[in-house]
C-alpha cells in the first residue's frame, strides 16, 4: 500500500530520511536525532505535523456539543483561547487527547492526533447528531508545522507580518506569512516554548504555500527536525503518546489527567458516569516516570517489576534515552502503592532485571533549566 504524503513531502524526499509512520511518509531525521533534539532544547527547530487532524466546528450548539464530547469545559474559554482535553468512550477509556480553540462564539478549531485522525472525526460526526453544529475536516486542506525551542517566538516573528510575541500560551491568532493567511497557536509537544503554524487553503494536491512557509522558517533559522527528535523531546517533557501511553484501556485518573476532567460542568460528558464510578472506587494503578539507575534503556512493553524482582507490576508504555539528561527514562503504569517518587523498581531488559527509580516525570528535566518555564 502506498504511504500517504503530507504537504511537505517533496522537501522530506530531498532532505530527510523517510519512514512509514502510521501510514504516512515522514522523516525520522534530517541531520541526526541528537543534533535535532539539542537544537530544539537550546535553539529552535521545525517539525512537519501535517499528518495530525484539524477540524472546524461551527453553529449555535458548538459549545454545547464540544462540552458533551470532551472532559474539559470550553465554556470557560475566552475568545482566541484554547484548552487541552481528552475524549472518552462511554466506559471512560481515552480515545484521544486534543486541543480546541475558540475562534468565535459559535466557531471552534480542533487539533487532534494522527493515529486516530479518521476515528476522531467519525466520533465527532456520530455524536453531533441532535446538535446544531457543522464539523468540517480541514486536515488535507490546511498544512501544519511546529516551531519549537527557546528562539521559536523570534523566528516566527521574523516571517509574520504581525507581532506574535504577545500571543499567550494556549492561544490562537490570525497571521499573514508572505501574503498567505495563516493561523498560529502557542503550544508544543516538546516541552519548549513554540508555535504551530497552519497554512490555510493549502490542499495536498497543491502544496506550494506550505513549502514556501516551511522554507521561510528554515531560512529564518529553524532547524528541520524529524520524528525521532520529536519523540525524545516529548518523552523528556513527560508528555503522553496517544494510543500508547493513553488509550481506550486507560482512564484520565490513571493517566494523571484528572485536571482536564470537569465533573461539575453543565450537561456532563460522554464517559462521566463510568469515570465517576472509577473515582469513587479509587484508582488501583497509576502512571509513573522512571529513570535508569543501572545501565540500560527502557523500551515500550518492557516489564516493570518490584524492587526485589519478585512481582511483575506492569509495563513501560514509552521509553528511551534522554539526550538532555544522559540516561534512560520511561513512562508506565504500576499499582498505586509503588508510585511514590524514590521507590526502587526494576525493568526487564533482554531477560535481565535492571534497577530503576520512580521520579518526577512532568517533566523529567529541571524546568528551570529546560522547557517553556525555564529561567530566562
Amino acid at each position: 500500500m502506498d504511504l500517504r504524503k503530507t504537504h511537505l513531502y517533496d522537501y522530506h524526499a530531498e532532505h530527510g530520511n523517510i519512514v512509514d509512520f502510521g501510514g504516512f511518509a515522514l522523516p525520522v531525521w534530517f541531520e541526526g536525532i541528537i543534533s535535532e533534539h539539542n537544537a530544539v532544547r537550546n535553539d529552535v527547530g521545525v517539525f512537519d505535523t501535517s499528518h495530525m487532524g484539524r477540524s472546524m466546528a461551527e453553529g449555535p450548539d458548538t459549545e454545547k456539543f464540544l462540552n458533551w464530547i470532551i472532559t474539559n469545559d470550553v465554556s470557560k474559554l475566552g475568545l482566541m483561547g484554547g484548552l487541552y482535553t481528552v475524549i472518552l468512550t462511554p466506559d471512560a477509556g481515552i480515545i484521544d487527547d486534543l486541543i480546541t480553540y475558540k475562534l468565535g462564539p459559535e466557531k471552534y478549531f480542533i487539533v487532534y492526533n494522527a493515529g486516530t485522525r479518521e476515528k476522531d472525526f467519525a466520533w465527532f460526526k456520530e455524536n453531533a447528531e441532535g446538535f446544531d453544529v457543522e464539523i468540517t475536516d480541514l486536515s488535507d486542506d490546511m498544512a501544519m508545522m511546529a516551531v519549537q525551542g527557546p528562539r521559536a517566538a523570534e523566528v516566527v516573528d521574523e516571517i509574520t507580518e504581525e507581532d506574535v510575541a504577545g500571543v499567550e500560551r494556549f492561544n490562537i491568532a490570525e497571521v499573514t506569512i508572505g501574503g498567505l493567511p495563516c493561523l498560529v497557536t502557542r503550544t508544543g509537544y516538546t516541552g519548549e516554548d513554540g508555535f504551530e503554524v497552519y497554512v490555510k487553503d493549502c490542499p495536498l494536491r497543491s502544496p506550494g504555500k506550505a513549502l514556501d512557509v516551511w522554507n521561510a522558517l528554515v531560512e529564518a533559522g529553524a532547524k528541520p527536525c524529524g520524528l525521532g527528535a520529536r519523540d525524545s523531546l516529548r518523552l523528556e517533557a513527560g508528555l503522553n503518546l496517544s494510543g500508547q501511553d493513553v488509550n481506550e484501556g486507560t482512564n484520565p485518573l490513571e493517566a494523571k489527567l484528572r485536571w482536564v476532567v470537569k465533573f461539575k460542568k453543565e450537561g456532563g460528558f460522554i464517559g462521566k458516569e463510568a469515570l465517576q464510578k472509577a473515582r469513587e472506587a479509587g484508582v488501583e494503578r497509576t502512571q509513573i516516570g522512571i529513570k535508569m539507575v543501572s545501565r540500560g534503556i527502557p523500551r515500550h512493553e518492557y516489564e516493570i517489576w518490584d524492587g526485589e524482582g519478585k512481582v511483575k507490576l506492569g509495563e513501560v508504555t514509552s521509553g528511551g534515552m534522554a539526550p538532555s539528561l544522559g540516561y534512560g527514562i520511561g513512562l508506565g503504569y504500576v499499582p498505586k502503592g509503588y508510585s511514590k517518587v524514590g521507590t526502587p523498581l526494576k525493568v526487564k531488559i533482554r531477560g535481565r532485571l535492571a534497577d530503576v527509580e520512580v521520579v518526577k516525570s512532568h517533566p523529567f528535566y529541571d524546568d528551570k533549566v529546560y522547557g517553556w518555564k525555564r529561567d530566562r
